[in-house]
């Protein structure tokens, strides 16, 4: 099953991701950074596991991420 890695503290809010793919990605209004939804936390880095079918939106994500945080293995 395909894996979402991001390193949420590096993230400037520029809400490629969301645009990309919104069913995984919101903006938080606490702080203007992302949050990948339905991920879980291990010291400042969230994963979470997608549907095959959710892999080209958010390769496009990773692809249009400024700072390279996002990383989507196969």
């Amino acid at each position: 099953m395909p894996q979402i890695i991001f390193y949420r503290e590096k993230c400037i809010g520029c809400n490629a991701c969301v645009e990309a793919a919104p069913e995984q990605w919101r903006m938080s209004r606490k702080d203007g950074r992302c949050n990948l939804i339905g991920s879980s936390e291990k010291k400042g880095i969230y994963r979470s596991k997608i549907q095959e079918e959710d892999l080209p939106a958010n390769r496009i994500a990773e692809r249009n991420c400024p700072v390279n945080i996002i990383k989507v293995s196969p």
